[in-house]
C-alpha cells in the first residue's frame, strides 16, 4: 500500500509539470506539491510584505514634498502600494489556508523577523532625489523582476501581477518626472541626485538577489524556474536592468558609482563591481539604517487598528 501511494503520487507530480510545460494555469483549489506551494508562499508573502513597507519611505515624504501637486503624487502612490500588499496577501491566504494560516499570521511573522521584506525598504530616504529614485530606478527594478512573471503558472499570482506591473509603470514615471525637475534645476539639485545614486546603488545590485542559489546556500531561485513561477535568474535580471537603466542615468550626466562598470562585447553582459552579499545578509535580517524604526511603524499601526480587523470579522461571523 505504501509503494502504491508513492506511485500515485509521482504520478502526480509527473501530470502537475506536463500542465506546466503546457502553458496551464494552476488554481488555488488544484492539487499542487508541497514544494511549489512553500515557493509560491515564500515569494507572494515577501512579496506582498515588501508592496507594504515599501510604502514607508516614501511616506515619510509626504508632508515634505515641494509642492501640492508632488504631495498628491507621493500620497497616491503611497495608496497604490498599500492596495499591492493587500491583494498579494490575500494570493498568499489561500495557499496557506491547508496549514491553517492566515495574513494575520504573516504579519505576525513580518515582526518576529520570520518574513523577509526587500532589501530597498530597509534603508533611509534622506531627500527629494532619494524619493524620487526609489519612483524611477527601484520601481524600475521591480518591473523588469515582476514583469517576468506575468506568465507565472500560478493562475491567481500571475493576474494579480497583470495590474500591479500596469500601476508601477506610472510609479515609476512619477519617479522620472521627480529626477528629471531635479536634474534641470540648480547645480545643488543636481548634486542632490548624484549623491542620491552613490548612495542607492549598492541597494540597487542587491534588489535582484546574489547570482547564484550557492552564494547563500538557497535554492529558492532554482524552484521558481523549475516550476516557470518566472523563467530567468537574478542574474539575467540585473543585466536586464542595466540595459535599460545604464543609458537613462548617463544621459542625464551622471556617473555610476563603479569605476569597473564596462560593457564586455564578448560576454554580450555588464561588468561590474559585486556589492558587499554579508551586508545584504544583515540587512534582510532587519539589521538595516531604518529596519527597526519602520519594523516599529508598522506594528503600532497593527496593533492601533485591531479594532477594525474584530469588528469586520464580527460582522462576517
Amino acid at each position: 500500500m505504501v509503494l502504491a501511494a508513492a506511485r500515485t503520487e509521482e504520478e502526480m507530480q509527473i501530470e502537475f509539470l506536463a500542465r506546466i510545460e503546457a502553458g496551464e494555469k494552476i488554481e488555488a483549489d488544484d492539487w499542487m506539491p508541497e514544494e511549489y506551494r512553500v515557493a509560491l508562499i515564500k515569494l507572494i508573502s515577501m512579496h506582498g510584505i515588501s508592496e507594504i513597507m515599501g510604502a514607508l519611505p516614501e511616506k515619510e515624504w509626504v508632508p515634505k514634498a515641494p509642492s501640492l501637486r508632488r504631495k498628491l503624487g507621493i500620497m497616491s502612490k503611497v495608496q497604490d502600494e498599500m492596495g499591492h500588499g493587500q491583494l498579494l496577501l490575500r494570493v498568499a491566504e489561500d495557499l496557506l489556508k491547508p496549514y491553517g494560516r492566515n495574513r494575520g499570521d504573516l504579519m505576525q511573522d513580518l515582526f518576529n523577523g520570520d518574513l523577509k521584506f526587500h532589501n530597498v525598504f530597509h534603508m533611509e530616504t534622506n531627500t527629494w532625489a532619494d524619493a524620487g529614485l526609489i519612483g524611477w530606478l527601484v520601481d524600475g527594478a521591480a518591473i523588469i523582476t515582476q514583469t517576468n512573471m506575468l506568465g507565472a503558472s500560478y493562475g491567481p499570482y500571475a493576474r494579480a501581477l497583470q495590474r500591479i506591473c500596469a500601476e508601477e509603470v506610472f510609479h515609476a514615471q512619477h519617479g522620472e518626472s521627480i529626477i528629471l525637475a531635479l536634474a534641470e534645476g540648480t547645480a545643488e539639485q543636481r548634486a542632490m541626485i548624484q549623491e542620491s545614486l552613490d548612495g542607492w546603488w549598492e541597494s540597487l545590485l542587491m534588489f535582484f538577489g546574489p547570482a547564484s542559489s550557492n552564494t547563500t546556500g538557497s535554492s529558492k531561485q532554482d524552484v521558481t524556474i523549475k516550476y516557470r513561477i518566472r523563467t530567468k535568474t537574478n542574474e539575467q535580471l540585473r543585466q536586464d536592468f542595466f540595459d535599460k537603466y545604464i543609458p537613462r542615468i548617463q544621459s542625464l550626466g551622471l556617473t555610476i558609482p563603479d569605476p569597473t562598470l564596462r560593457y564586455d562585447d564578448e560576454k554580450k553582459q555588464w561588468e561590474y563591481a559585486q556589492p558587499d552579499w554579508s551586508k545584504f545578509k544583515k540587512i534582510i535580517k532587519n539589521e538595516g539604517p531604518r529596519s527597526q524604526a519602520r519594523l516599529n511603524l508598522r506594528r503600532t499601526s497593527y496593533e492601533y487598528n485591531a479594532w477594525v480587523r474584530d469588528a469586520l470579522s464580527a460582522v462576517i461571523d
